[in-house]
């Protein structure tokens, strides 16, 4: 069958024999293209025109496609089912390619490692979790490409599995083939709670290809310098998984420059039922953030304050000083409200900026990216001017580990256009005065009829010739024409191209210098703009470390500002911590009903009353009493 085949379909059989389980976007000029079985479902879950072309077989191959342009959206659309997509490109440029265009497949997108930012929720995390099962015990990783988080734990048992697989709710798992046979109910998690599923081959879990992989990444002798050397069955987790995003992004991921080791025992543990009831992150019927507690608390002002806040309503701490840390940095900022709510106004311009350096280091952003992260850079100076005067250690840490990171900024501002085009290598990028040869070839593109034509006036006015012309033609160029009338007027200086019959072409250095400056001025242009971008770029990207730190710093401000605007428009009073098993709630209000229409409620239990039977007619307020000690 192959051997009949045309040239293109035997190098797209090839290529999809590489990609079993994905679907092949297979380029062909301004359309991404899909052939066979993959055309088949494309054309279902995308909702598009299935036609057909000849292959060489003896009847047509099903094949449908999508233009290039618009492929994040049909990307997301698949992605979102669950669906693997391998994006094959064209890596030679076809003017110049001999026989078939070059080809590669230059990145898998699956559900957890969809990079578009227009298809995910800001407010979340999009995490992709490696479980490896083995000797009754579960390691655990879990990473957010698009923020650089990097996770790993260990666990004993199948309840602490389904707490972390609720906490985090990742889009994609992948595991070993042992994990299948744990007992756990894969359906449900990918029918109710819609997590993609994959195992991979066993090569992925070996013990020295996971060790190597985690070594050269963090550049580290051994695993003691990343925490990992009694961590067996998390190792692996942590390594696998970083193999298969090495394997399918294709790309560096330098921005994931840290992994860190946590233990479930750091966070209350909450189980679905729990969850769900309470309504922490989203409504028990609608499904909806409105109506939930976070709803309520969330006033942050950036994309990474709202999952840094989501993150501590869905992992509450219990470690007693760690929570009077926080409880301090939101006392005083809501004591504080001129500068909190200075510090507020500040934030509010302020980008994505762990998803931008995530696009950075993977060499997608775009110049108005750039322009997005250096205005949030810009706010920096200001909120850490603020933040000089606290008091609260939280709040002097947030001091100290926010780089104003200046120079990018600086950099950013010098070099890049204020309004770029969302195109990279179309030029317009680079700002007047940045680069000498940038200015030159710009002025060489706008300007060159003008030099023509003074260079045709000054030659004039030299040699007398009063009919002199320069002219172009795609054979020869540029030149100078003289008729026959003025042939004994042409100076020594002009070397003849080409002789006519009632005249005679010339060429001199300085038309050959002119010549050569407009004629690549636009394409050396784009080419030189686009180099100088990615210079930028790449600058930005080597202080990787230093801007996440910085918007890790910004995500805690923002989230504790945002509990210190809420607890101050709803009058909400500071808790007493005590390690005594002791409640004691005074006038407590659930935080999501309207304290005019509601009775508040007071509840003691103490160590000698540990269980309390709640007893009344309907609609009395049983369940709201009960949520509301669950909330406090």
């Amino acid at each position: 069958m192959t051997n009949n085949l045309t040239p293109m379909m035997k190098q797209y059989m090839q290529t999809k024999e590489e990609y079993k389980d994905c679907i092949l976007f297979y380029r062909l000029g301004d359309f991404y293209e899909m052939f066979f079985d993959d055309a088949l479902t494309a054309s279902k879950e995308l909702e598009i025109t299935l036609t057909g072309k000849n292959c060489g077989l003896e009847e047509r191959a099903p094949m449908c496609g999508i233009p290039y342009h618009a492929v994040d959206s049909y990307l997301n659309r698949l992605v979102s089912k669950g669906y693997k997509v391998a994006i094959c490109e064209q890596v030679e440029d076809p003017k110049t390619a001999k026989g078939i265009v070059k080809r590669e497949v230059i990145r898998v997108v699956t559900p957890g490692t969809n990079l578009d930012t227009q298809g995910l929720d800001e407010t979340k995390n999009n995490y992709i979790m490696c479980i490896v099962y083995m000797a009754d015990r579960y390691g655990l990783s879990v990473a957010d490409v698009t923020t650089g988080e990097y996770l790993v734990t260990e666990l004993d048992s199948q309840t602490k599995l389904m707490d972390e697989l609720y906490k985090f709710m990742p889009s994609e798992i992948v595991c070993n083939e042992a994990f299948y046979m744990s007992g756990l109910d894969l359906d449900d998690l990918k029918n109710r709670l819609h997590m993609a599923i994959y195992s991979l081959e066993a090569w992925y879990f070996d013990d020295a290809l996971c060790r190597e992989t985690l070594q050269e990444h963090f550049k580290v002798a051994s695993l003691e310098g990343i925490g990992l050397s009694d961590y067996e069955c998390g190792m692996i987790a942590s390594g696998a998984l970083l193999k298969y995003l090495e394997e399918t992004q294709k790309n560096s991921l330098s921005h994931m420059s840290r992994l860190t080791r946590y233990a479930t025992g750091n966070y209350m543990v909450l189980d679905s039922a729990t969850r769900r009831n309470l309504e922490l992150v989203e409504t028990l019927r609608e499904k909806q953030k409105r109506g939930s507690l976070l709803w309520v608390l969330d006033k942050t002002k950036t994309a990474m304050g709202a999952r840094t806040l989501r993150k501590y309503v869905e992992q509450p701490l219990i470690d007693k000083k760690s929570i009077v840390k926080r409880l301090d940095a939101v006392a005083e900022l809501k004591d504080n409200a001129i500068c909190r709510e200075e510090i507020r106004e500040y934030l509010n311009p302020v980008y994505d900026l762990e998803r931008l350096v995530g696009k950075i280091t993977y060499q997608s952003a775009n110049p108005r990216d750039l322009i997005a992260f250096q205005s949030s850079l810009s706010m920096l100076p200001s909120v850490k001017c603020i933040l000089k005067d606290m008091e609260s250690d939280l709040l002097k840490e947030i001091y100290e580990e926010l780089d104003p990171l200046e120079e990018l900024c600086d950099l950013v501002g010098r070099a890049i256009q204020e309004e770029p085009p969302l195109a990279m290598k179309e030029g317009g990028i680079i700002k007047d005065g940045y680069n000498e040869e940038v200015d030159r070839l710009r002025k060489a593109k706008s300007e060159g009829k003008n030099w023509l034509a003074d260079l045709e006036t000054k030659e004039r006015e030299k040699t007398g010739i009063k009919n002199l012309r320069i002219r172009y033609n795609k054979v020869f160029g540029y030149y100078l024409e003289v008729t026959n009338s003025f042939k004994n007027l042409v100076p020594d200086y002009y070397t003849r191209k080409q002789t006519l019959a009632n005249a005679e072409r010339y060429i001199i250095p300085e038309l050959k210098e002119l010549e050569d400056t407009i004629l690549g001025a636009e394409d050396k242009l784009y080419a030189l703009e686009y180099q100088l971008y990615s210079e930028v770029r790449d600058t930005i990207g080597k202080e990787v470390v230093r801007i996440q730190k910085t918007a890790k710093a910004i995500a805690k401000l923002d989230a504790f500002a945002s509990l210190a605007l809420v607890a101050e428009q709803n009058n909400y009073v500071r808790p007493k911590m005590n390690d005594k098993g002791l409640i004691d709630i005074k006038d407590g209000r659930h935080p999501l009903l309207d304290p005019k229409k509601v009775v508040p409620i007071n509840i003691w239990m103490g160590r000698d009353f540990d269980l309390l039977i709640v007893t009344g007619p309907n609609t009395g307020g049983k369940t709201v009493s009960l949520k509301t000690v669950g909330l406090f």
